[in-house]
């Protein structure tokens, strides 16, 4: 080979190497712009697909969860299936306010009575469980001492319910209200509003008229004594009356007397130092019901009656 033929290898080499490099480099470019754009496209995908993520604090976002203290006994509002699945009212609510915040919101059973003070130990990240937002329950006070017993909590109200009474179908023993119960017994969940107004009812009564209250853990117990007959009636909120009233026995159980009293909202609660929090539920919650989900779930259970227009903070009196 001759040191002409040399050179011209040796350039055509170079003008090779420097033609892939520049191609090399160009795919290394468009191969950026790519990822770039996919990366980007991610981004927008997941904020689109959970538009209120930032406003979660850190933590919960990292997490991926929030921990649902709830009694699930308490159906429509909340209750399990057959499969021992959360169903219900408030499960539906927050799956739909878990999608607005990009994050799942867990369920776990617990009787009514713990729940705030689960809250307070951290067992549980929020309370969803058809409570009601009162200014008791928002300043930590005992409504029978007027007593503080702890940090109170604040409340993302959602719903509007009020406390009913029911008997035995055709067994009303001349009830039809609170003022009916001295001489009677009935049957209520501890912790409720039902059982503070069974109480201050009691106390009203004259000589050898007693209010029994006869309180349980969870509000299917207190169907089966009423259903028992061992007691006169029991109380609940009234959704949750109304349908033990359709339900049980296929209808042919209970019925609700009187009217429904102490209309109060349902609130989320939520520790007084998690405002950021508090304020991101609030928002999902106003995200669903804007979109008009809120207001489907609610008539799928029953309870489309009970709809607010907004949720607030600490609604409750």
């Amino acid at each position: 080979m001759t040191a002409s033929s040399t050179r011209r290898t040796t350039a055509a080499h170079s003008r090779l190497a420097a033609v892939g490099a520049i191609a090399v480099a160009g795919a290394l470019l468009l191969t950026g712009c790519g990822d770039q754009t996919k990366d980007n496209n991610s981004s927008n995908s997941s904020s689109s697909s959970a538009p209120l993520a930032s406003k979660l604090p850190q933590s919960v976002r990292d997490k991926g969860t929030i921990k649902v203290g709830s009694d699930i006994a308490y159906a429509p509002v909340e209750f399990k299936d057959s499969s021992g699945k959360a169903v219900g009212l408030d499960p539906d609510l927050a799956a739909a306010m878990g999608k607005q915040l990009g994050v799942k919101l867990e369920f776990e059973n617990g009787t009514f009575d713990g729940l705030l003070t689960g809250l307070r130990s951290g067992r549980y990240d929020i309370a969803m469980s058809a409570m009601t937002d009162n200014k008791n329950r928002q300043d930590g006070v005992d409504p029978d001492t007027g007593k503080k017993v702890g940090e109170g909590v604040d409340f993302v109200d959602y719903l509007t319910a009020g406390v009913s009474i029911y008997t035995r179908k055709g067994d009303t023993k001349g009830i039809t209200g609170w003022s009916d119960l001295c001489g009677k017994k009935i049957a209520v969940e501890r912790g409720t509003v039902s059982e503070d107004l069974a109480k201050a009812e009691a106390k009203k009564c004259p000589s050898g008229k007693k209010l029994t209250i006869e309180p349980f853990d969870d509000d299917q117990q207190s169907q089966t004594r009423l259903r028992s007959g061992g007691v006169d009636a029991a109380s609940s909120d009234f959704p949750v009356a109304a349908y033990a009233v359709k339900t049980s026995g296929g209808g042919k159980d209970f019925e609700v007397v009187g009217d429904q009293v102490e209309a109060a909202p349902y609130g989320i609660a939520v520790a007084k130092d998690q405002t950021q929090l508090r304020d991101a539920l609030q928002a999902a919650m106003n995200a669903i019901i804007k979109s008009g989900e809120y207001q489907k779930i609610l008539d799928k259970w029953g309870a489309g009656d009970g709809a607010v227009k907004e949720s607030v903070i600490n609604g409750g009196k």
